[in-house]
């Protein structure tokens, strides 16, 4: 029997300093560790925020603005020193960790889920692969690659951020490829208390149809963050209200502990993997209760690019490429 120790973290960004976020989150992670605990799961883009200004802002307040602008400096490169402190954590903690980022390659912005092994090595970076309505403003699109499960010291682990989980192609795939637990991410203290009830249909039915366990994790906005992003910002501050539910799940749907609605906290659960067994012996949905030759999915896992070919960084690689072409030609 393999029994995993997983928390579902709910944790307050330092708004505006993606280093005091990584601190928060490597103090966290060593803090689980003591615990026990073998598999984490932090909020969507809790690093170094969430973009809630997205939302409560019109299209020319962004480009006029500069909140765009100091969430792009505040951003995550990969790798970096950012993603190194996390590993090295994971490392020390022997903690399987996945964290939601806002990633910044070059002028672009990305809604990326960073999947950290128990070794401390970086075993999965994923894009959400469509922003939703007001965060297409912000994030770019990701591609087909990281639709897909990837093996773990705990297990084998799939990601999904947010919305994603309304899109039943998506999370197929997830299931088509074998996961056993489930990594999902929401932004939390945002669209009020219908989203945490959205949330938890959303992931419980996940659950039940991937017979997987599913961590799901939300971010925290205390009164004076919510009160400095209104400030910094405009709008009111009901929008950037309730829209919490850090919880786990288990394969047939049930909840394992209390979730966190509000404030800061963890939920730990023993999962026993056996109830992943017991569920898919009931119905198994890439096994004997699916019917690959009436439905399939196709999946383009190829990672976009923006060239093709042999690219050419100086002269010397030029001519290098040059004759690599010429053999892959002739």
């Amino acid at each position: 029997m393999k029994v995993v120790k997983a928390a579902a973290v709910q944790l307050s960004p330092v708004l505006y300093s993606r280093d005091a976020t990584i601190d928060k989150i490597v103090r966290k992670i060593n803090e689980l560790g003591r615990l026990g605990v073998q598999f984490a799961t932090f909020p969507e883009t809790v690093v170094p925020y969430y973009p809630y200004f997205s939302f409560l802002q019109a299209a020319y307040q962004i480009v006029a603005g500069r909140e765009h602008l100091k969430l792009l400096d505040q951003s995550v490169t990969v790798p970096s020193p950012a993603t190194h402190a996390i590993g090295d954590a994971c490392r020390e903690a022997g903690i399987v960790a996945s964290i939601g980022v806002n990633e910044r390659d070059g002028g672009t912005l990305y809604n990326t889920q960073l999947l950290f092994d128990a070794d401390g090595v970086l075993i999965q970076r994923r894009r959400k692969i469509t922003p939703t309505y007001h965060e297409r403003m912000i994030w770019g699109q990701g591609d087909g690659s990281g639709l897909c499960a990837v093996n773990s010291r705990v297990g084998r682990i799939g990601q999904l951020a947010c919305w994603e989980h309304y899109n039943p192609l998506a999370r197929y795939a997830l299931m088509a490829d074998g996961e056993q637990l489930h990594s999902a991410m929401y932004p939390g203290s945002i669209f009020g208390d219908l989203f945490s009830e959205q949330i938890q249909v959303n992931i419980r039915q996940h659950a039940l149809e991937s017979a997987c366990f599913v961590i799901c994790a939300t971010a925290w906005l205390d009164a004076d963050q919510q009160a400095q992003i209104v400030t910094d910002s405009g709008g009111s501050i009901g929008p950037i209200s309730g829209g919490c539910f850090t919880a786990i799940v288990a394969p047939d749907g049930t909840l394992l502990g209390e979730p966190v609605r509000s404030g800061e906290g963890v939920v730990i659960a023993d999962l026993d993997f056996t109830r992943i067994d017991t569920r898919k012996q009931l119905m198994d949905s890439r096994g004997h209760y699916s019917r690959p030759e009436l439905l399939s999915l196709r999946v383009d896992r190829t990672p976009a690019v923006h060239v093709h070919g042999p690219v050419a960084h100086s002269p010397c690689d030029a001519g290098q490429a040059s004759g690599m072409s010429r053999e892959l030609t002739s």
